[in-house]
């Protein structure tokens, strides 16, 4: 299985699992409903950022292309899965249609996997090479010499 498959499969079961379970929480306490958004919204950037905080600390060149496969595989999987279980009886996640949940939700979701990543990847390697010294030593222009 390659790297994006696996953060994309990952990340994917992430999101319906938590729109379950925002789904269930919904219908107990419907009250609440601003504090179990924040809570899933917060559990999906914050396992996105830190995922991206553990790629960085590898070798991989290309993390942009690995992150954005990863964000549109997680959108596109977890908006099919979840308008599939939303036919489901007794099951509620809002009642979208397939045209919401495969255009609007899958790249909504795509931003919320992509962005915190690249932020986790641009933090891990800033820290590492801070950690290592590896950082590009600052050199000063030369300036050409007048003829």
């Amino acid at each position: 299985m390659s790297a994006w498959v696996l953060r994309a499969v990952g990340l994917g079961a992430l999101v319906v699992a938590l729109r379950v379970l925002l789904g269930f929480a919904m219908a107990v306490l419907p009250t609440y409903g601003m504090v179990w958004r924040a809570a899933c919204l917060l559990a999906i950037v914050s396992v996105a950022v830190l995922w991206g905080m553990r790629d960085a600390r590898s070798d991989a060149d290309d993390l942009t292309v690995r992150w954005l496969a990863a964000g549109f595989g997680a959108g596109l999987g977890s908006s099919a899965v979840c308008w599939v279980l939303d036919q489901v009886p007794r099951v509620e996640l809002g009642d979208a249609g397939a045209l919401f949940e495969l255009t609007s939700a899958a790249s909504f979701i795509m931003l919320l996997v992509f962005l915190p990543s690249m932020a986790g990847v641009a933090f891990g390697r800033a820290r590492s090479r801070r950690a290592t010294g590896t950082a590009a030593p600052a050199t000063e222009p030369v300036l050409a010499a007048a003829n």
